[in-house]
């Protein structure tokens, strides 16, 4: 009870709760909450359960379709969620996103603001000595931690901080971006010494070395947005041979990486407190159904059609064999979409992979219609504003058949297994850390390409190695970092606000009001 009080203090002392219209609050040193008297921290009694929950809540918070995934998705070039009538308007807090509209009362902000906080919080508790951890499960803490303060810097560029065993009443400091970046590092070359060495397996669910070695690559990759100094390239390249080391390796057969099958690209993924229904059917029509979802899809997420069109093959459609064997020359990232006589109810339920274009099919080869009985022709052209119910290409990257691609289904489109960290990413910052340092990745790239059936490109440049990652890692929900590394993040796209166009104040989010108000040590971002 003890700890669970002084867990409740420090929520208190610097969450950000729901205040919307009150601009001026101050909370004065009287207030109760200030004054309230608890014991100090002593430690955890249960270290190890307390990890295992601190799992549960990252993993809880990166599988939902709101919140973290929508600020890393949905306010880039990738996807949107267009009001389709009476649905998916939610006071346009989706909208506010894509169009880069978004104030600090925005419910995502504040949400993740607590969320990341109260995870890192969490994770000190346990690496405190007085928790007597095991040195595996303060490694793993500190490698929670740094994940959540990673993404704490890369959305807000500064990171309140207190230990666990400061006193209750004690505000958290603030560490400046640059601060924030050292004490990640630190925190993760500490995990990498004391996580054990896990290759491609079931195991991969929890903190392994790869894993830190593959964070301790992104962290490095963005380096200068938080220290203002050109990253270590080294590091970077050092990092993802580390990881290779481990046994992880580029695989075939992209759409079969995100089954639960056990493969070598897969270096830590989350199986618990998620449901990778919300990735599979936030985008699908309400009349894509299958046995275990015979309600249908939510007719939500959709594609932008600029960023379909960075992949090979027909802009119009995107019919493929019921193998995955592609149709028109598309390559195999942008998967495919069975017509009449490939849609199979055994393999593929009629539903496609990648992204979903055109007249879409029952799993008898039917053609499917909308709600009103016409063909369900899904478009390119939607209106981020008043879109109908077939505007929109859909994105399907995990399938409801776990079994892979052209295999005879077992359907379970709500299974708990989510990729947090793949190889084909840490290849790809291999690339980019080694062009930015001046060399050639032609062939590099090309192997990959030429692994995912794309035609090779004669030479590549850093925009290049962008839209690769952006092919590559769709909804893999680092879009958002990659173009603000790429100083991306503030162009044009469809439906963005003509007058955000440029402006780099977007590049960081608003601390949320009441975050400043409870805590003075944090100072509100230019331009909010």
């Amino acid at each position: 009870m003890k700890n669970l009080i002084n867990t409740k203090l420090f929520v208190l002392a610097f969450l950000a709760m729901a205040i919307t219209s009150c601009t001026d609050l101050v909370i004065e040193g009287t207030d109760s909450i200030l004054q309230e008297e608890s014991p100090e921290f002593e430690g955890l009694t249960d270290p190890a359960g307390s990890l295992n929950s601190l799992y549960q809540s990252t993993y809880g918070m990166i599988g939902d379709q709101a919140n973290w995934f929508a600020l890393n998705e949905v306010t880039t070039d990738e996807t949107l969620v267009p009001t389709r009538g009476t649905d998916w308007s939610d006071n346009g807090i989706w909208r506010q996103l894509h169009n880069h509209r978004w104030k600090q009362d925005h419910g995502f902000l504040i949400t993740v603001w607590n969320q990341l906080n109260i995870n890192q919080f969490k994770a000190s508790e346990i690496i405190d000595p007085l928790s007597s951890a095991t040195t595996e499960e303060v490694a793993a803490a500190k490698f929670l931690r740094a994940f959540n303060m990673f993404f704490t810097l890369d959305f807000w560029g500064q990171v309140p901080f207190k230990e666990a065993t400061a006193p209750n009443n004690e505000l958290p400091t603030t560490l400046t971006a640059a601060e924030a970046y050292d004490f990640i590092i630190s925190d993760l070359n500490d995990a990498i010494s004391g996580l054990p060495s896990i290759g491609p397996s079931t195991a991969t669910n929890r903190a392994n070395k790869a894993a830190a070695y593959y964070l301790k690559a992104k962290v490095v990759l963005n380096a200068e947005r938080y220290t203002g100094s050109a990253p270590n390239w080294a590091d970077v390249i050092s990092s993802v041979d580390a990881i290779e080391a481990e046994g992880y390796a580029l695989q075939a057969g992209y759409f079969d990486i995100f089954t639960p099958a056990v493969d070598t690209e897969t270096i830590w993924y989350a199986n618990e407190s998620l449901s990778i229904g919300n990735r599979i059917w936030n985008g699908l029509h309400y009349n894509h159904t299958t046995p275990n979802q015979g309600g249908g899809g939510w007719n939500g997420f959709s594609a932008l059609s600029e960023f379909y069109d960075l992949f090979e093959g027909d802009a119009s459609e995107n019919y493929g064999m019921a193998d995955g064997s592609p149709l028109n020359n598309q390559e195999e990232r942008r998967g495919f979409v069975p017509d009449a006589s490939s849609a199979d109810e055994a393999v593929n339920y009629g539903f496609g992979y990648g992204f979903l274009i055109g007249q879409q099919y029952d799993g008898d080869g039917s053609a499917l219609t909308d709600r009103s009985g016409a063909p369900l022709v899904l478009t390119r052209e939607l209106d981020l504003n008043n879109s109908n119910e077939t505007q929109g290409i859909r994105i399907l990257k995990y399938h409801p058949n776990p079994s892979g691609v052209g295999v005879v289904a077992s359907d379970d489109s709500f299974r708990a297994h989510e990729i947090l960290f793949r190889f084909a990413d840490a290849y790809l910052m291999k690339a980019e850390a080694m062009a930015r340092n001046g060399s050639d990745v032609t062939t590099m790239i090309n192997d990959l390409r030429t692994l995912r059936n794309a035609s090779p490109l004669g030479s590549v440049s850093l925009n290049d190695i962008l839209d690769e990652r952006a092919r590559e890692l769709y909804i893999e929900f680092w879009r958002r970092n990659d173009l603000v590394r790429f100083d991306q993040f503030t162009k044009d796209w469809e439906w963005k606000n003509a007058e955000e166009v440029g402006n780099d104040v977007r590049n960081l989010f608003p601390i949320p009001l009441a975050a400043l108000v409870s805590n003075p040590n944090l100072t509100q971002n230019p331009g909010y």
